[in-house]
């Protein structure tokens, strides 16, 4: 069968995903006498759709799951999707406004009746376009956080927690979302800057009215709250002030001047208001100075809450402003503060203001009481299993990231008022007492026995934060609490492969999770990989319109040619600029690869089953076994570093350079002459090493890989269950790939001179050689044609002298000269070099200035001085390149 002209990408993967999901390649063996290895995905939102972020994970994943695999591992890439509380109940709940219905006109029980629907019907979306990426999971497995399975985990994880006083309710600031009406985490928060003002407010002095203490805000209602004024210790402008009161204008309520490190005396006036109940850093302040009588003498000690949940004035506010929205008291207060005299001045400023992702309001420090998990305390075996190198971070930079965060870690606030989610499993007493149990029948049983007979008892309506169930993932997926032959087999797993931004939110919390209820961590490393933004270093976002969709990306240039840019970008601690040009290059790579096993296939290059690599005699082909078990140690190596960008970058090299442009150029004229020992010999090689290419390769194109495997050779077997090359050192002889690489250097180092000194492309030149070796010289003999041919050269001599108005290079002990005066005109050529240096320099000059600015350093975006950068480098190379042009010019 002959090998189309072109690769149908569209056509090809379409038929071989299902015919790898069918084959059941994808499947883990849980019988199985091999050593196991395990992946846990990242669960995406059931209410998700592919985006490049999860085309870069999911891709990296891929590569280690398929090269696992390939090692003969009994590979599990444990699938699922997350039910995503806030997501998916505002897509339906939007669904249900589109007809003119509330969910709380259904209620709970018919309102979670339409979430499974729609779930069944249209969620996980995101599970058919991850199968357009190639992603080889064991959909067998597929897990829902929400499934009866895994709730119940959750159910029994929470009474654990709780009943080993690791779970309690508290008062405590969150992040209120007033228009979804919950709280909401701080990765569901979205930092937005905005145009606002600073308002400079004064407090009168008690002692003294005349006399004040002058405070900036950027959100005059929240004065109504305040319980002190706070200044540094070390401010000597208020030292006398501290301990004194001033008069909050408005509440006319008396609050303390204190003495606390939180204010910035080189920050606005150095005296900050203290609103306890409504700014997460003056709850801290208050947490630190509660128990002080100047706090315990205040009407609700200082904490005083202004909102309800909505964000209008409540009733600890003056009369005037109760039930006005926050932003119309905000207009009220100013006007108010004004006509009093009280405001010193108004800023125009630019500040970073929270909003809910999800929702798009401005987001409300509240304080309310909630569930919370003692971070604190599970915290502390994470962080010890990390510091002795049970689990390791990938790069190890993010483990100092890692220890930042746990060090400092909160109360972790798990419950969310909502109905979609785990509901959280307590239930209260006619006195409010608590009943945390597995069922409701356990608690009414508990209950029974406190209060000496049955007693109807309400289950809390809260739901749990999604983050709470994800961070039982990678044992709930695997049967706990059921002791499961799974999860003996496949916990601990081997690597999680993630993003940055929820090392915190996912991965510590698993971590703390784990441990505590598997008793040992729940994976041994932790790859974190950067962000994909766009080629100018932008981070993608529909606002900018730079978002680049994979599918689309798909579409266009084929699977394999994202998932291998997305590969060779995925460079350790630097984000990926993605660009349509590096993903078009990377077609054109599948391009040069289809058309080379087309060459094999034109020049009958079949693959033998009892051909022996070792045993081949013409040194070009000892040359090419050889190279391909170097390529072969090199990506292995590499993939087991998780290395994605060297090891990618190692096989395109090998593939397009070694193979393409060398060993296939050198051996034409041997498949084109009469000597049929080495012509067979040849075409049997150039079969093996096409084999152990499309082995290393699949990985990470794995669709044009298994399509070419089945064209050109006869296994039974699918690439994606073939064996990963397992190559005998004995095949490197270290005179071939000496001696074959020494012309390719010679030709390489002729190449580059004409190409920089502008020789005419059809023009063949002298070749000279002064001081070369014998081995030289023999080598040179041996692979005349060759070299003449490929380096276009007239002939070759040998001379004990340099050539005027010629140019120069050095290869080991040998000079090479090359006469070019009939060739080219030389004052010319060197008058070019010369000026192109000169702009070069400057470029570099400018670059430089601009880099060794301070100001332009401290102003500029992050990927505007990258960028920078990366251009000074490029000039820099160019430049290397030119002197090296002139300097080889003799004469």
């Amino acid at each position: 069968m002959t090998i189309d002209k072109t690769y149908d990408a569209a056509a090809t993967e379409a038929k071989l995903y299902k015919l790898w999901e069918k084959s059941g390649a994808f499947a883990c063996n849980v019988n199985s006498k091999s050593q196991p290895f395990c992946i846990m995905m990242p669960p995406p939102n059931v209410t998700g759709s592919l985006h490049m972020g999860h085309a870069l994970t999911f891709t990296l994943q891929d590569i280690l799951t398929r090269y696992q695999r390939m090692q003969g591992r009994d590979v599990l890439w444990q699938p699922g999707t997350d039910h995503a509380g806030i997501a998916t109940q505002m897509v339906v709940e939007r669904q249900l406004g589109e007809q003119k219905i509330k969910r709380q006109t259904l209620g709970r029980e018919a309102f979670l009746k339409k979430v499974w629907q729609w779930k069944d019907e249209s969620g996980g979306a995101i599970t058919k376009q991850l199968r357009h990426l190639g992603a080889s999971c064991d959909w067998s497995r597929e897990r829902f956080t929400m499934e009866p399975a895994l709730n119940r985990a959750v159910t029994k994880e929470f009474v654990q927690l709780y009943r080993e006083k690791l779970i309690y309710k508290d008062k405590r600031l969150v992040n209120w979302d007033p228009k979804l009406l919950t709280a909401v985490s701080d990765l569901e928060v979205e930092q937005r800057e905005i145009k606002g003002h600073m308002w400079h407010f004064r407090y009168p002095l008690v002692e003294d009215q005349s006399q004040y203490i002058c405070i900036a805000t950027t959100r005059p209602e929240t004065m109504l709250g305040d319980g002190a004024v706070a200044v540094h210790p070390s401010d000597k402008r208020y030292q006398h002030l501290v301990g004194k009161y001033v008069i909050l204008p408005l509440a006319n309520r008396h609050i303390p001047i204190i003495a606390d490190e939180h204010p910035d005396p080189e920050k606005g006036s150095g005296a900050v208001k203290i609103t306890a109940a409504h700014d997460f850093n003056d709850f801290e302040v208050w947490m630190r100075h509660r128990d002080k009588d100047y706090f315990k003498r205040q009407k609700d000690g200082g904490l005083i809450n202004l909102f309800d949940a909505h964000a209008k004035l409540n009733d600890n506010t003056p009369e005037v402003y109760r039930g006005l929205d926050r932003y119309e008291a905000r207009k009220r207060v100013i006007a108010d503060l004004e006509a009093l005299g009280l405001i010193d001045k108004i800023e125009n400023i630019t500040h970073v203001v929270p909003h809910g992702d999800r929702s798009g309001v401005v987001i409300e420090p509240w304080l309310s009481e909630q569930w919370y998990c003692d971070a604190k305390t599970l915290a502390g075996a994470a962080i010890k299993s990390v510091e002795d190198g049970r689990t390791q971070f990938v790069p190890e930079q993010w483990t100092n990231t890692f220890y930042a965060w746990m060090r400092n870690i909160e109360p972790w606030c798990i419950s969310r008022q909502l109905w979609w989610g785990h509901q959280i499993p307590a239930w209260y007493g006619p006195d409010d007492k608590i009943f945390v149990a597995e069922s409701e029948e356990e608690a009414k049983a508990e209950a029974e026995k406190v209060y000496g007979k049955p007693t109807p008892l309400n289950r809390d309506e809260d739901v749990l934060d999604t983050w709470f169930s994800s961070a039982m993932w990678p044992f709930s997926t695997l049967g706990w609490p059921d002791q499961t032959a799974e999860l003996k087999r496949y916990y601990p797993t081997d690597v999680l492969v993630t993003g940055f931004d929820i090392i915190f939110f996912w991965v510590a919390r698993m971590m703390m999770m784990g441990l505590h209820f598997m008793k040992d961590v729940p994976f041994r490393k932790v790859y974190i990989h950067a962000l994909v933004r766009d080629e100018k270093g932008q981070k993608m976002s529909k606002t900018k319109g730079n978002v680049i969709d994979p599918l689309d990306v798909i579409e266009k240039y084929g699977c394999d040619a994202l998932r291998f840019t997305l590969a060779t970008m995925s460079t350790p601690g630097r984000d990926i600029r993605l660009a349509p040009a590096r993903i078009e290059g990377n077609r054109n790579f599948a391009t040069k690869l289809w058309n080379a096993a087309r060459y094999c296939q034109m020049n009958e290059c079949v693959w033998q089953k009892n051909f022996a690599p070792a045993s081949v005699k013409d040194v070009v082909n000892k040359w090419i076994v050889g190279e391909t078990k170097l390529a072969v140690d090199k990506i292995t190596l590499l993939l087991n570093d998780y290395r994605f960008d060297l090891s990618s970058s190692a096989a395109y090299d090998f593939i397009w350079n070694s193979f393409c442009d060398w060993y296939l150029e050198f051996t034409k004229p041997v498949l084109l002459g009469t000597d049929e020992v080495v012509k067979a010999e040849t075409r049997a090689t150039t079969a093996w090493v096409f084999e152990q290419m499309l082995r290393f390769l699949h990985p990470f194109m794995p669709y044009i890989t298994e399509e070419l495997w089945g064209e050109i050779t006869v296994s039974d077997k699918m690439l994606i269950s073939a064996g990963w090359p397992q190559l005998a050192d004995k095949l490197v002889s270290q005179e071939p790939q000496s001696e074959i690489n020494w012309v390719i250097r010679l030709i390489t180092t002729i190449r580059a001179i004409r190409a920089e000194l502008n020789v005419p492309a059809g023009a063949q030149v002298q070749l000279q050689l002064k001081d070369a070796s014998a081995i030289t010289k023999a080598r040179l003999e041996r692979h005349l044609p060759l070299i003449t041919r490929l380096a276009r050269l007239a002939n070759v001599t040998h001379t004990l002298s340099v050539t005027k108005g010629a140019a120069q290079a050095i290869i080991d002990e040998t000079t090479l000269i090359l006469p070019l005066a009939d060739v080219i005109d030389l004052e010319q050529e060197r008058a070019r070099l010369n000026k192109e240096s000169e702009r070069w320099a400057t470029e570099i000059r400018k670059l430089e200035d601009k880099l060794n600015n301070q100001d332009f350093i401290n102003r500029a975006p992050p990927e505007v001085v990258e960028e920078h950068r990366e251009r000074k480098a490029e000039a820099e190379a160019t430049f290397a390149k030119l002197q090296a042009a002139q300097q080889s010019l003799a004469g």
